[in-house]
């Protein structure tokens, strides 16, 4: 007898949220229950979550880094394709904070029966975040949850690992080795998914209502709308000024590839569509073979609108206004963390989560959008595998350019 396939993740999630839904309906007239009783297990999800994000993210960027050590092979292809990434990552989750900002009058505000958030007495600048993102002991970043600081460390202990390489023929297995740990870690805590949101979202819905789950489409139309300006301004501008390719031409040549992306929502099973289209506009066979497998995992700029849309929503939720220093850390956290988090299953929802801690927004708020991350999930992989493209055709012009200059 063959066995029963298992539904996808995302739609167990999803029958998730609608239990939530039903039940929290039912509990509305004792909300206490579901506090005392249901939410207790989302919480233990919630922990699990904040256990294993620290170690991930540093070993992941540190395989990352280290997986680079041929680079001077690649040269200013490398340096030019993680620059693009990097600076459209940013752009892209300002955008997201930026819009957010101008609807979240839009979005609710949720009653809680323990928010521990509070906001901090003393303003924070511009030169305090900076100096603050670079560690001064070790294992306190691990212990504070300070994302900044553990993706600074991991980057400085990758480069250091690279640098003795050639002394002492160093191989990178140990570190590899326990990012695989790391990860297969994060795949079994992110099953549990299903039975974290029905636990977190319950108790939401019994204390507020059904009246809540009108936010979600809100905060969905304005991340698409987020997705859609992003694409089309920051993308055609790039393409137009540095990659000399029309937009129209490039998005028209990218439609098979952003229709595989929206219905897969997956960017690595995109990528054999992707490079063919992208050598279709003109990018180099050897640029595209490189910046777009990397692009595959380090490039979430949908991603990253999907963190400035749902930190502000989240916050809006729990009654809590971001300043302007804690938008900041969100877009240095999302741009950096997007690199960590690469190819781990639910990256979206992890990257919320180390978003949240580096600005001290409860975690709980994920359950609000968890239910409907597959909606979210769409559209943010339409845009990441886009701007794969958008990068590997910039990259070869410019290429193209140095070569004849000195040729």
């Amino acid at each position: 007898m063959e066995e029963r396939k298992k539904p996808a993740l995302s739609t167990q999630i999803f029958f998730a949220l609608v239990l939530a839904v039903i039940a929290g309906i039912a509990f509305t007239q004792y909300p206490q229950f579901a506090v005392i009783y249901i939410k207790p297990f989302g919480t233990i999800f919630l922990n699990l979550i904040k256990w294993i994000v620290c170690p991930l993210v540093f070993f992941s960027i540190m395989a990352g880094v280290v997986s680079m050590r041929d680079i001077r092979k690649v040269g200013v292809i490398g340096g030019s394709t993680v620059v693009y990434y990097l600076f459209t990552t940013a752009f892209a989750v300002a955008i997201g904070l930026l819009f957010a900002n101008l609807f979240k009058g839009f979005f609710p505000v949720l009653s809680t029966s323990d928010l521990a958030y509070e906001p901090s007495a003393t303003s924070v600048n511009f030169m305090d975040t900076l100096v603050n993102i670079f560690p001064s002991n070790f294992v306190k970043p691990f212990v504070d949850a300070n994302m900044l600081q553990i993706i600074v460390a991991s980057l400085f202990v990758g480069f250091a690992l690279i640098l003795i390489s050639d002394r002492h023929d160093t191989d990178f297995a140990a570190v590899n080795i326990a990012n695989d740990i790391c990860m297969k870690a994060m795949e079994m805590i992110l099953k549990l998914s299903p039975i974290g949101v029905f636990c977190l979202l319950c108790p939401v819905i019994a204390e507020n209502g059904p009246a809540v789950l009108g936010s979600l489409a809100k905060v969905l139309l304005v991340a698409y709308i987020c997705y859609v300006i992003h694409a089309v301004v920051v993308y055609s501008l790039a393409v137009k000024s540095m990659g000399g390719v029309s937009p129209v031409t490039f998005f028209k040549g990218m439609m098979p590839a952003i229709i595989m992306a929206f219905s897969s929502a997956s960017s690595v099973g995109t990528l054999p569509l992707n490079l063919e289209c992208a050598e279709k506009l003109g990018a180099d066979k050897e640029v595209a073979s490189f910046v777009l497998p990397l692009g595959a995992t380090i490039n979430m700029d949908g991603t990253a609108i999907y963190q400035g849309v749902c930190s502000v929503f989240i916050a809006s939720c729990f009654g809590i206004s971001l300043t302007f220093p804690q938008m900041l850390t969100i877009v240095l956290t999302a741009t950096l963390a997007s690199i960590g988090t690469a190819g781990v299953p639910g990256a979206g929802m992890i990257m919320l989560a180390m978003v949240l801690e580096s600005v001290g927004l409860p975690v709980e708020g994920i359950a609000l959008v968890a239910g409907v991350d597959r909606i979210f999930d769409m559209g943010r992989t339409v845009v990441n595998i886009t701007g794969d493209a958008s990068c590997a055709i910039v990259v070869s012009n410019l290429q193209r350019k140095r070569e004849k200059r000195k040729g």
